[in-house]
């Protein structure tokens, strides 16, 4: 029986809470396992005698896998239906989840997690493109507010849970628990989620096929391994391989009638502008979603479930944004929600800037709730935004386009930002040496206890300057989102008022 969209009068959040609820589900799960694993590596290291840099590909190649398959999951939503593509994700992400628990090896648990990934790379994305269609564009907003919950909660809660099951239970609960949640995902999914109707795709972009993941996961490989060595050979070959494979890319699908990513899309001024607003954005999130846990564990000495402890006012901040944030990107825009979220993330960077070695948890709550609340307020609007400037039918396109780019983008953020604070550190260092030389001090002459305290004040310092220098980068931001326009008003956009035909039928 046919299902139509009801008009914005006769929408009823209720109406879709039980398929958003699968949805939510299915991205709660894959976003969690993006951290939790960071926790287990070095427990991973004892327990399969293995070195931490053959481990430290748990964490890589399940990026790697996200990044190579993301590109695909648009065409694969055309193809074959976004339901299909979306909780045939979930089974492959759930059976990944079982091996994941069961290896004595640590290379049966790397392909695992690479199977894991396959998986997890087309969630969020379908489910994003998914949730956008499920409801009128001047309610659309509210939706994707609550869509956006676990993508900002499940990395603060990552470390929280995987540290308590680490090193209380076993870092196999951490695979484990994704069972339950993978099969109430299929339950739900199958019986509510509406039946997506499979669009024409009058072709296959084969070579488009190769070159975008090929592109996307050599980038992300590259800028991850720029954190040790921008010069070392796999930052070198990664990021040579990742820019060739990009430029024969784009040239490729602006050549094919049936791109795999409608870059086209690209020549809109709207769109172009909402991209580079998003990606300095996401920099400045960076510098406090990244920087301030490495603060709390290398220069406090905090251990990873009392760090995620102390995040927890972050996440409450941004899960109670969220809906708020969509409420308001449904009556005002995006264009201040951007401007504020990302002022209220410099107040909270500058507030970081000035931690020292002194610090406490209860120092933090404001600046974390400050952080968290910006976040929630940009995030997911900013995505709706992107969304809301596509032509309806390129909704899924669109969808893996912007993930495509945000997998790159956060790995070249946490590998500047560790760059930064490398450098900094070491110029404060010299600094303190050069201080000490002066006062005719000798470091051979010092206290262990001593040097070991002007370590970590060289560390601090060096997180001050970092923080100090991101603040710059989240105000830029800030600035450029008043160039966000916000275009028709919710019901005046033809675009969205008539029934979707990708939608759907049950």
């Amino acid at each position: 029986m046919e299902q139509e969209l009801k008009s914005d009068a006769d929408f009823r959040l209720l109406s879709i809470l039980v398929p958003l609820l699968a949805i939510i589900a299915g991205v709660f799960m894959v976003v969690l396992d993006s951290t939790a694993m960071n926790v287990a590596l070095s427990t991973l290291v004892k327990d399969f005698h293995t070195e931490l840099n053959t481990l430290q590909w748990v964490v890589t190649g399940y990026m790697l896998a996200q990044a190579s398959v993301i590109p695909l999951s648009g065409w694969l939503s055309d193809r074959f239906g976004a339901k299909t593509v979306f909780l045939t994700a979930v089974i492959v992400f759930t059976i990944g989840s079982i091996l994941c628990a069961t290896p004595s090896r640590a290379e049966w648990l790397i392909a695992f997690r690479v199977l894991q990934g396959l998986g997890g790379g087309c969630v969020l994305p379908v489910g994003m493109a998914y949730v956008y269609k499920l409801a009128p564009k001047s309610k659309v907003g509210v939706v994707m507010g609550i869509m956006g919950i676990p993508v900002l909660f499940a990395p603060a809660i990552g470390p929280v849970l995987s540290g308590w099951l680490v090193e209380y239970h076993s870092w196999r609960w951490i695979f484990l628990i994704n069972i339950p949640i993978g099969i109430i995902c299929l339950l739900i999914g199958s019986r509510k989620l509406p039946q997506s109707v499979r669009s024409q795709v009058p072709g296959m972009d084969k070579l488009g096929m190769i070159l975008g993941p090929l592109a996307f996961a050599s980038l992300s490989y590259g800028v991850s391994q720029g954190a040790d060595s921008w010069t070392s050979d796999k930052t070198l070959i990664g990021l040579s391989v990742g820019m060739l494979a990009l430029i024969a890319f784009v040239i490729a699908e602006f050549r094919s009638e049936t791109p795999l990513l409608e870059l086209r899309i690209l020549r809109s001024i709207d769109f172009s502008t909402g991209i580079l607003v998003q990606w300095i954005a996401q920099f400045g999130l960076y510098g406090a979603l990244f920087l301030l846990p490495q603060f709390l564990q290398q220069a406090r000495g905090f251990g990873a479930f009392d760090t995620g402890l102390t995040m927890l006012p972050q996440a409450i901040a941004s899960g109670l944004m969220m809906p708020i944030a969509g409420i308001l990107f449904d009556r005002i825009g995006v264009r201040w929600l951007v401007v504020c979220g990302l002022s209220l993330v410099s107040g909270a960077l500058f507030q970081y800037s000035h931690v020292d070695l002194a610090t406490q948890g209860k120092d933090l709550i404001l600046p974390l709730f400050m952080c968290g609340a910006g976040m929630g307020m940009m995030v997911m609007p900013m995505n709706t935004h992107l969304l809301n400037k596509a032509p309806s039918h390129l909704v899924n396109r669109v969808t893996s386009l912007t993930n495509s780019m945000q997998q790159v983008i956060n790995a070249l953020a946490v590998s500047t930002l560790v760059t930064i604070l490398t450098s900094r550190a070491a110029a404060r260092a010299a600094e303190m040496q050069e201080a000490a030389a002066a006062a005719g001090k000798n470091a051979a002459n010092a206290s262990p206890d001593a040097l070991k305290l002007a370590a970590h004040t060289v560390l601090v310092k060096g997180f001050d300057d970092t923080f100090h220098i991101m603040i710059f980068v989240a105000l830029g931001g800030a600035v450029l989102g008043l160039l966000l326009r916000r275009g028709s008003r919710g019901g005046k956009d033809s675009s969205k008022t008539k029934v979707q035909p990708e939608i759907m039928h049950g």
